[in-house]
């Protein structure tokens, strides 16, 4: 098992190393400059788009607003990564790996852009939910309706159901079985004793009473889910920095020394800072991994672009904040770094400022972490599944197959599953990454056209016929005042879908 485990690790190396980190840098820069940076100029409409509250059915049903589906996406973002991510990137690339982790959120903050907007431009109907404000969508159907690639679809299809919907769902039950066995003294494998079955079981049953609700319970649930755990982990966070004030012009000067020292340089040092920051950030914000868009095209709203604006806000509060904070716990609290990795050092540091209790708060803010995540990477996985398939029997073998995989996951060691799983991922990021780059012009002409209409004064509205040549498009179906000029169809609101 070693020996498989060595090998998937040195594949998995050189094809982030050599062949992914440099495709998602060289499109995010890309997408950045064609775009005109849109991710720092539009920042005030980005925030004034996440409030916006989308308008009822014909069902009197309220559909998911842009602010549930995107914390849906940040429910699947923020998970334990955000904190034994960061003090995994820190321990082997130093402090400059934070520097690093914040350029790959600013540059990637255009690619999900990018891939959110084709999603929502391309989404269908979800007749399964009443049809009426209800929808599903993703890299699986801009792959077969902007590109005209099904078998491309599929396939990315199945790779990101096997990734998020089962393999990450098994990872973080075991996260959430490790820290509950660490904090009640028990061994702190979550593979041994009574604690890691029980917390399995009722990781599925809690998991079961989720999925079995629907996207819109999954949105309800996540919209109350990723506040608190932010919150709370936000503010003992500040609580930590704000004892050790003292240190962040010290930590400050570490991040930016550790990225452009010559220290670094002559060590090498600054090639792990960069590799490790890149990697890190990735694994967290997910941009440009083709994750995020599945639950962008589950909102409603009146323009593709104002999706593809709330999930870009979803990278820079992932990266930018949570895990920021990780990492200024970790370096004004423990700056020697020495012995400890993963949530170990991020676990010590809050208890050297704040006592042992912290230690036990920290497995209360993990579970809110890793179980919101769970309930994200399950609607991932739904929603490409029906892409595959409506046979009610897949569904509900799916359904079995996730609340299985938070069972098991919390028994035993998933080191190898880790490793499969960034394959996997990788393999996701590449498949997604070379649809966006040709498709990624439709995106823009989108942009220019909500931005015409902002500048024109109006709350933007699209429809199809506005792009002429579209193609592969089911909804933005044109209203009926749109025969009467297109001002019209502006003021009155063009019925989306």
């Amino acid at each position: 098992m070693s020996t498989l485990e060595t090998v998937i690790v040195e594949i998995n190396d050189h094809f982030w190393t050599y062949l992914l980190i440099p495709l998602v840098a060289v499109a995010g820069l890309y997408f950045t400059i064609r775009s005109r940076a849109l991710q720092i100029r539009l920042l005030p409409e980005i925030l004034r788009t996440v409030a916006e509250q989308p308008r009822a059915g014909a069902d009197g049903r309220k559909p998911v607003s842009p602010f549930g589906a995107f914390t849906i996406s940040a429910a699947a973002r923020i998970g334990t990564g955000n904190i034994a991510g960061v003090a995994a990137a820190i321990t082997v690339g130093g402090p400059g790996a934070v520097f690093w982790m914040w350029v790959m959120a600013l540059v990637g903050g255009a690619s999900a852009f990018v891939e959110s907007t084709l999603a929502q431009l391309y989404k269908v109907r979800d007749r399964s939910r009443g049809g009426e404000g209800a929808y599903r969508g993703g890299p699986a159907y801009y792959m077969q309706r902007g590109l005209g690639r099904r078998w491309l679809g599929v396939l990315f299809a199945v790779i990101i159901t096997l990734t998020f919907g089962l393999v990450f769902t098994a990872v973080q039950s075991n996260t959430i079985a490790s820290v509950t066995a660490g904090s009640l003294g028990a061994d702190g494998d979550g593979g041994s004793g009574w604690i890691a079955p029980a917390v399995g079981a009722a990781l599925a049953v809690l998991l079961g009473l989720a999925v079995f609700g629907g996207v819109r319970r999954i949105a309800s649930v996540t919209k109350v889910l990723v506040p608190v755990m932010a919150v709370v982990y936000l503010l003992v966070g500040l609580a930590v920095v704000v004892l050790n004030f003292s240190e962040v012009p010290r930590v400050l000067a570490d991040i930016v020394g550790g990225a452009f020292g010559l220290r670094e340089v002559a060590g090498g040092g600054i090639g792990a800072a960069i590799q490790q920051g890149v990697r890190r950030g990735m694994f967290s914000n997910e941009a440009g991994l083709g994750s995020a868009p599945n639950a962008a095209a589950a909102a409603e709203t009146s323009h593709p672009v104002k999706q593809g604006l709330v999930q870009t806000l979803g990278v820079f509060f992932d990266t930018l904040v949570v895990c920021t904070m990780t990492a200024f716990v970790i370096l004004s609290a423990n700056p020697e770094l020495s012995g400890r990795q993963g949530a170990d050092l991020t676990q010590s540091a809050l208890q050297e400022t704040l006592g042992g209790w912290a230690g036990h708060l920290l497995t209360l803010v993990v579970f809110l972490l890793a179980f919101s995540s769970m309930i994200g990477n399950y609607y991932y996985g739904e929603s490409n599944i029906e892409f595959i398939t409506r046979r009610r029997s897949v569904m509900l073998g799916y359904r079995g197959l996730v609340l299985a995989a938070a069972f098991l996951g919390a028994l035993g060691s998933l080191s190898v599953v880790w490793s499969l799983a960034d394959v996997t991922m990788g393999a996701m990021a590449l498949v997604n990454l070379l649809a966006i780059l040709p498709l990624s012009v439709i995106a823009f002409r989108l942009m220019e056209d909500y931005l015409a209409q902002r500048r024109a004064g109006l709350d933007p509205v699209f429809t199809r016929d506005r792009l002429p040549g579209l193609t592969g498009v089911e909804c933005w179906d044109p209203a009926p005042a749109a025969r009467g000029g297109e001002s019209d169809s502006v003021r009155t609101g063009a019925r989306n879908g």
